[in-house]
């Protein structure tokens, strides 16, 4: 990608890449291979990282780095606007279960601004859209627009295909028929993004805890195993958060749990380091089957 261009997501603007651009970083990979992409092209990232979640590589790959200690909007809005950003993009997964503890106004210590947000502007549901598309409207609201990350880096969005070796077997292929019809239907109620399948049985849908606890979960109700992944977008996915992704990480966990296939949608689904992820599929004996739409 020339640093003179920009690739447009899902109308929601293009990300200027001659600007410096603000990076609210969660857990996992995606933050780090963005950093790492946005220095390639010579573009100024102003990092904000979620304390306990984001990778402390970030601090050296990013022209400026702040960790983010408590939920404090206030902070990141400040260290974004110390470094000029007008755009910036969030990466990385969000442990929201975290948000449930006990006493987690006295964890968080939260500014003024969270807890109006959290407690006083109307929203229909704290789910993932709801929260993160009002999180987008606070900090519109002070002229920074939030962008993908998958703009700087869409190689990163799966292509079309049987990535392994080993193509799913005719009841793995049943099942994730099944598994798709009934996660897609979970994305467009905003519950989560995956299902668990066994001989056309749902083991465990995918909610708050997120995908790795969710396997865990059918691991535990299937102990002979043999089970089968499935992860799609939402039927409107907003390019800009929460994008399906897998790595070697969801690969341990299918392994630790029992599962044999991973069914994910071609296009739409993030797989970090994918040429790892593979081999470490390939030698547990894991099949991933990258689909457009559902097996007939």
């Amino acid at each position: 990608m020339a640093t003179d261009a920009a690739v447009l997501g899902a109308g929601n603007g293009a990300l200027n890449t001659r600007a410096p651009v603000g990076l609210l970083a969660c857990g996992g990979r995606f933050p780090v291979v963005f950093a790492e992409k946005a220095r390639e092209h010579g573009i100024p990232v102003v990092c904000v990282a979620a304390a306990g979640m984001a990778d402390p590589a970030l601090r050296s790959l990013c022209t400026e780095f702040v960790w983010l200690r408590r939920t404090s909007l206030g902070t990141i809005m400040r260290a974004f606007r110390r470094g000029g950003v007008r755009q910036w993009t969030m990466a990385g997964k969000f442990e929201k279960r975290i948000l449930f503890r006990p006493w987690r106004l006295v964890h968080f210590v939260p500014d003024w601004r969270m807890v109006r947000f959290w407690f006083f502007r109307k929203r229909n549901a704290n789910n993932d859209d709801s929260i993160l598309l009002g999180i987008i409207n606070e900090f519109r609201a002070e002229g920074m627009e939030c962008v993908s990350a998958l703009d700087l880096c869409p190689e990163l969005l799966v292509s079309e295909g049987v990535l392994t070796r080993r193509r799913p077997t005719k009841s793995e292929t049943q099942d994730i028929a099944l598994g798709w019809h009934l996660a897609r239907e979970m994305g467009r109620l905003d519950v989560g993004q995956s299902v668990m399948v066994r001989e056309r049985a749902v083991l465990a849908v995918e909610a708050i805890e997120g995908t790795d606890l969710a396997i865990l979960r059918a691991g535990e109700l299937c102990r002979k195993g043999g089970f089968v992944v499935v992860k799609v977008a939402k039927p409107e996915q907003d390019r800009r958060f929460d994008v399906p992704t897998v790595g070697t990480q969801t690969i341990e966990t299918m392994r630790k749990a029992g599962a044999t296939a991973l069914a994910i949608e071609a296009g739409r689904t993030i797989v970090i380091d994918q040429a790892a992820t593979v081999a470490l599929a390939e030698k547990y004996g894991i099949t991933i089957t990258s689909l457009v739409s559902p097996p007939a």
